[in-house]
């Protein structure tokens, strides 16, 4: 049986066993959730629409009310057509990996994937999966003896697992209006790589400006539209700066290539200031929903269901992730606020609620009621989370002695830098209590050391005084929009396009734990709750609105007003437009993940979003589509950055 609108039903595998399924869905989600994502561990639960095509249409709209067209039905009718050549860019995580080269314990596994499909290998040889999955803690390349290539085509990322969409929704529309594999183009990439790294090693972004080249001449000359999702909107950032920068460094295109090549870039879902949720990722190696499991099952995640130490496998694989950096908050405390001030101080999700359907404009959904503190991106104690600046007794950290070792030899196989930190170093981190966007890369530099060093010869999370320095020609400030200007394009269009009104990761309490062997001594407390919903805070997450993933202030506010008209950031005034999606969850389960979600995944089958797509695909501009389309406060928010422009 096959489901609605050309996306396939995969099946899944039988497992071998329960206690090895449930122990690879383990690794998995908190390996994914460094990447910001969590999927269903394979089950088809998440297929676009779960009601088969052989069930009569009337059983079909019983059951789940009338569908309206998908979008290629919809523009076919109204006789749109193909006319310039798209390119996906994926982001992390959603990308396959294959092996093709691997130590004795990977045999047999030539070409298949590590990473995607349906994971089973990490069901059967989770310690083998990490270790080949892993990069080189020196060089952030490949390990002695170990080759894990992206996938390459549109299958790379069509699918991230059986039944999980991320790309096929989008690709199977817009083959209704004529396109096909010669006019679109998914622009694999190893997710795991310094983004300058990728071309080091496999030559990803020449062969990224070859096809865009191709796809041009071969198109009548018509300009490409570039679709960069979540991280890849990052790298597609440094993309355009490599591809206009003189050799060696650069792709030597000259600084008129994005002109000649580009129509429009429409981001979907883009950290481009960064996410909080990569702090906690780095910092502990996890996020709330990890948090919450381990709460919830506490064995599960420690040594003692399946006696291997889970989180810290995942941490020291995920720390020889160098893309991972790329997503620490940019832009300090400018950006993020401080310990008493937050863009988006005053928010209240109760009132964005009641407000919603009474109104087509933006939302205000400020109060003057007490503020969270946003600005403390971690806080240890929720008493300081909430209390007053000025009651907080904060002991600097910077300069602080480590002391001796904790780690003794069973911890040699799950070695992370934590284990290089005596009680007196940890002691030290948590008594420093609060920590803003600025102290937390001091924070990183402090406990992770040489992950740090490795990443900051890739990345930079500043704002830039003067962006004719010549210093700003390195490609460790490519993808950082604060570092650098967008290109000289003045007919190019940059959308920021994401979801809204769902509870997004922005700040955390945490907690220091006893010591014990190998362990991570820092941990999200989930006991920190506040009842009022407007609180924001739940399992010691505060929330702020976005799409789970990506606060709106990331996603939106350098094209709300970074970018927006002539900036030292925009000098060629190229136009920029936001469009934000508000999350309608599925009004049943046989909806499957809808068709008006804001999720930061599911926003890829979200029918108003993929209709703007192939809109300006087919040659519309962003004024054509209405202009801005917001309801948020982002607006409002990005008004309380003071940044020069």
């Amino acid at each position: 049986m096959q489901p609605k609108y050309g996306i396939r039903r995969r099946k899944n595998p039988r497992l071998r066993n329960q206690k090895s399924r449930a122990n690879g869905l383990v690794w998995i989600a908190a390996a994914g959730s460094l990447g910001a994502y969590v999927f269903c561990g394979g089950h088809s639960c998440f297929l676009y629409n779960m009601m088969p095509s052989s069930f009569p249409q009337y059983v079909t709209e019983v059951i789940t009310g009338p569908m309206p067209d998908p979008p290629g039905v919809k523009l076919k009718k109204e006789g749109l057509q193909a006319k310039h050549p798209v390119v996906f860019v994926p982001g992390i995580v959603t990308g396959g990996l294959e092996l093709w080269e691997g130590h004795s314990c990977a045999d047999g596994l030539f070409r298949k994937r590590l990473w995607g499909g349906t994971f089973g290998e990490v069901y059967k040889r989770p310690l083998c999966w990490v270790e080949h999955m892993s990069l080189d803690n020196e060089t952030g390349l490949d390990p002695s003896g170990v080759r894990v290539r992206p996938v390459t085509g549109l299958v790379a990322a069509d699918y991230f697992a059986p039944g999980y969409f991320v790309w096929a929704v989008l690709i199977a529309n817009l083959a209704r209006i004529g396109y096909e594999e010669k006019t679109m183009y998914m622009a694999a990439y190893d997710w795991r790589l310094s983004f300058q790294n990728t071309e080091v090693r496999d030559q990803t972004l020449s062969r990224i400006k070859s096809n865009i080249e191709l796809m041009v001449a071969t198109n009548g000359g018509n300009k490409a539209v570039i679709i960069p999702h979540s991280m890849g909107v990052l790298y597609f950032l440094h993309f355009m700066k490599w591809v206009e920068a003189p050799a060696p460094m650069g792709g030597g295109g000259g600084p008129d290539w994005c002109a000649k090549h580009i129509k429009a870039v429409m981001n979907i879902g883009g950290p481009l200031l960064g996410v909080p949720k990569a702090v906690s990722g780095l910092f502990s190696a996890e996020a709330k929903d990890i948090a919450v499991a381990r709460a919830i099952a506490p064995g599960v995640l420690d040594k003692d269901l399946f006696r291997i130490q889970t989180l810290q496998h995942i941490m020291k694989m995920t720390r020889t992730w160098d893309s991972t950096m790329s997503m620490i908050p940019k832009g300090g405390e400018t950006i993020w606020g401080g310990l008493d001030w937050s863009p988006e101080e005053g928010y209240v999700p109760s009132k964005r609620k009641q407000s919603i359907n009474d109104t087509e404009d933006p939302i205000n959904t400020e109060s003057q009621s007490k503020h969270v503190h946003y600005g403390r991106i971690i806080s240890f104690g929720k008493d300081v989370a909430e209390g007053d600046s000025s009651e907080i007794q904060r002991i600097d950290f910077r300069d602080a002695i480590k002391g001796n070792n904790v780690a003794n030899s069973t911890c040699h196989d799950v070695w992370t830098e934590y284990h290089d930190m005596g009680i007196s170093g940890i002691k030290a981190v948590a008594e420093y209590k609060a920590y803003t966007a600025a102290d937390v890369l001091d924070l990183l530099h402090y406990v992770a050391p040489k992950m740090m060093e490795r990443g900051s010869a890739h990345f930079s999370y500043g704002i830039a005084d003067n962006l004719d320095d010549p210093k700003y020609s390195h490609y460790k400030y490519w993808s950082n929009p604060l570092e650098t200007r967008l290109p000289n394009a003045p007919d190019m269009e940059v959308y920021s396009m994401y979801g809204i009104g769902i509870p997004t990761e922005r700040a955390y309490v945490y907690k220091q734990i006893p010591a014990s062997d190998c362990y991570i001594p820092f941990q999200i407390d989930t006991s920190a709750d506040e009842e009022d919903e407007d609180r924001c805070l739940k399992d010691g997450v505060f929330t702020v609105d976005g799409d789970e993933t990506v606060p709106v202030l990331s996603a939106g506010f350098m094209s709300a007003k970074g970018w927006r008209g002539k900036t030292r950031f925009n000098p060629s005034g190229l136009k920029t437009y936001v469009r934000e999606y508000d999350h309608a969850p599925p009004a049943n389960l046989l909806e499957g993940r809808g068709t008006q979600s804001g999720a930061h995944v599911d926003i890829m089958g979200n029918f108003a979003l993929i209709e703007d797509i192939m809109r300006v695909a087919a040659g519309a501009t962003g004024d054509e589509l209405g202009g801005d389309r917001v309801s948020s406060d982002i607006f409002k928010w990005s008004e309380k950055i003071e940044l020069p422009l």
